[in-house]
C-alpha cells in the first residue's frame, strides 16, 4: 500500500477542511510565520501557507514537494517553484473574501454591535438604556473613502453600491475605468481623509507605505469618521491610533491587522470602548480553506488543480 503524502499546515485551517485533507494525507502543522521551513521542507509533497514570500532558494530543499497552495505569492517565488515542477494554487475568492470581513468591520464600529453584544450578554438590558449607549452612526448615505483600489478595494467598492453612498479612493495610479463603472471619486490621501465619513484602508505595505497615516493624517479626518483597516497593521501609527481614539479625534475603528501580531497584551486598544478589533481574520472561511485543501488534493492524486497560477 502506497504511503500517504504529507502536507504541511502553516495556516489556522477551518475544522471541516482539515478534516477533508486528513483523509487523504497525513497533516502537520506550523507556525504561519514558517520559522524553519528550511529544516522541515524536504519531508513534505504538500505546503499550504498564507503569504508565499520567502527565499525561493528554499525550494532546493523541497525535494518532494508537489504543490504550494497560498493566499498570495510573490513573483519571484513563483519562477523558482515553476523551474521546480512545483505547482502552485491560489484561492481566487480571496479578494471578495476580505471585502466581506471590511464590510463586517465597518458595520460592527459604525452601530457597536460588538459591544451592544457585550451587554445584553452580560444582563445590562434593562439595568439602563442601552440604545442610548450604542445609537452609533448611520452607514448609508455616508462618504466612503478607500485607500488603495487594488482587488480588494474594488469589491468594497462594488459592494457598497447599494447604500446611497459617496464613494472616494486614493491610489498609486487613477482607474478611469471604475471610476466610470462604480462612480468613484478619485482624491489625494489628504484629501481622502478630509472629506471620508469611513475610511478604509486597503493599501499594499511598503516602505513607502510603512506608517503612512500617523498623527497628522488622524487631525486631517473628522471628529465623527470611522477607520477601518483590513490591509496591514504596521501602515498605521499604531500609537497615533490610540491617541485619535482616545482623545476622540476620530469616532471610531474597526481593525482585523496590527503593527505586532497576536497583539499585545498590553496594548492600549485592548482598553478602549470605540474600537472593534478582530483577530486578522480576513481571508479565514470555511470556503477559503477548503478551496486551498481541494487544490492541495488535487495535485497530490494526479489531478489538475482548479485555481493554478503555473
Amino acid at each position: 500500500m502506497p504511503a500517504r503524502p504529507r502536507v504541511l499546515v502553516a495556516i489556522s485551517m477551518h475544522p471541516e477542511a482539515r478534516a477533508r485533507l486528513q483523509a487523504v494525507a497525513d497533516v502537520q502543522s506550523w507556525p504561519a510565520d514558517l520559522q524553519g521551513l528550511r529544516e522541515v521542507i524536504g519531508g513534505y509533497e504538500g505546503l499550504i501557507v498564507y503569504s508565499a514570500r520567502f527565499d525561493g532558494d528554499i525550494f532546493s530543499e523541497a525535494r518532494r514537494l508537489k504543490v504550494m497552495s497560498c493566499h498570495s505569492y510573490a513573483e519571484e517565488l513563483l519562477a523558482a517553484a515553476t523551474q521546480r515542477g512545483i505547482r502552485v494554487t491560489r484561492v481566487p475568492s480571496l479578494w471578495d473574501t476580505v471585502a466581506d470581513m471590511t464590510l463586517a468591520l465597518i458595520f460592527s464600529a459604525a452601530r457597536m454591535i460588538p459591544q451592544a453584544h457585550a451587554a445584553v450578554k452580560a444582563g445590562l438590558w434593562g439595568r439602563g438604556d442601552l440604545k442610548v449607549g450604542f445609537s452609533g452612526y448611520d452607514v448609508f448615505g455616508k462618504t466612503l473613502g478607500i485607500a488603495g483600489l487594488g482587488k480588494i478595494g474594488a469589491a468594497l467598492a462594488r459592494r457598497v453600491q447599494g447604500f446611497e453612498m459617496r464613494i472616494l479612493y486614493c491610489d498609486i495610479v487613477r482607474k478611469p475605468d471604475l471610476e466610470r463603472e462604480l462612480h468613484l471619486e478619485y482624491r489625494t490621501l489628504e484629501q481622502l481623509l478630509a472629506e471620508a465619513d469611513i475610511v478604509s484602508i486597503q493599501l499594499p505595505l511598503r516602505e513607502e507605505t510603512r506608517g503612512l497615516i500617523g498623527e497628522r493624517e488622524f487631525r486631517l479626518m473628522k471628529r465623527d469618521a470611522i477607520l477601518v483597516n483590513t490591509a496591514r497593521g504596521a501602515i498605521l501609527d499604531e500609537r497615533a491610533l490610540c491617541r485619535a481614539l482616545q482623545e476622540r479625534w476620530i469616532a471610531a475603528a474597526g481593525l482585523d491587522v496590527y503593527a505586532e501580531e497576536p497583539i499585545r497584551a498590553d496594548s492600549p486598544l485592548l482598553t478602549l470602548d470605540n474600537v472593534v478589533l478582530a483577530p486578522h481574520l480576513g481571508g479565514s472561511t470555511k470556503e477559503c480553506d477548503l478551496v486551498l485543501v481541494e487544490d492541495t488534493i488535487r495535485v497530490l492524486t494526479g489531478q489538475e488543480p482548479l485555481h493554478p497560477v503555473n
